[in-house]
């Protein structure tokens, strides 16, 4: 069914996992929020400076940060803690639209992991997504399209306000069985892009989520 339908590896394993879940073969996270980012992750954002870095759940819930990654996202760090999610800032954020320089990528990609969240936690990608949609019509086109996508290494390019355009590469670190993971946005040492990030550093209070 799967080379029938032209699913991606990422689709073809969605489908197994919604098949899983239904049949009741896999277990479900409650609704509970996670745990919050323990001090090894916290000792890691730290370690990775001047990496902007995010320790993220499944549904991209900002559970801490590092300064520089508050300051890559203007306006993320006036938010609330609770507020702090990546792909509610990508459509309700007025400064996202000309911070990512392909906004059209950068939600659709965020959308389409959105639905990986369904398997591990249902509950509250349905509570995101209900906010969402009823906010941006746009989200809601891009969620009905029902596209699966699982965040991986890339490049994401930026329009930033305060050291200007710059494309970093990202890593993603996941947690074993944790539904947490590591978003690292990085250059080498030594480049203009990576002396932007030791600009970005010095324009941030040393503060990240606590």
């Amino acid at each position: 069914m799967a080379r029938a339908l032209r699913l991606t590896a990422d689709e073809h394993a969605h489908l197994l996992g919604l098949a899983d879940r239904v049949a009741g073969r896999t277990p479900r996270r409650g609704p509970a929020d996670p745990r919050p980012a323990g001090p090894g992750l916290r000792l890691l954002l730290e370690s990775v400076r001047p990496s902007p870095a995010y320790v993220l759940d499944d549904v991209n819930d900002v559970l801490a940060a590092n300064p520089e990654g508050l300051a890559l996202m203007p306006g993320l760090g006036d938010w609330p803690p609770a507020q702090r999610n990546t792909i509610r800032y990508t459509f309700l954020h007025t400064a996202a639209r000309t911070l990512f320089a392909d906004w059209d990528r950068v939600a659709r990609n965020s959308v389409a992991h959105l639905h990986t969240a369904e398997l591990t936690a249902p509950e509250r990608t349905a509570s995101l997504v209900a906010e969402l949609a009823a906010a941006s019509g746009e989200f809601a086109a891009l969620w009905r399209r029902h596209e699966v996508w699982v965040k991986r290494a890339g490049e994401t390019a930026f329009r930033h306000p305060v050291i200007g355009p710059i494309t970093l590469a990202n890593e993603v670190l996941s947690t074993a069985g944790e539904g947490r993971r590591m978003l690292i946005y990085q250059a080498p040492p030594g480049t203009a892009e990576h002396d932007s990030l030791v600009l970005l550093a010095m324009t941030t209070e040393d503060v990240g989520i606590p």
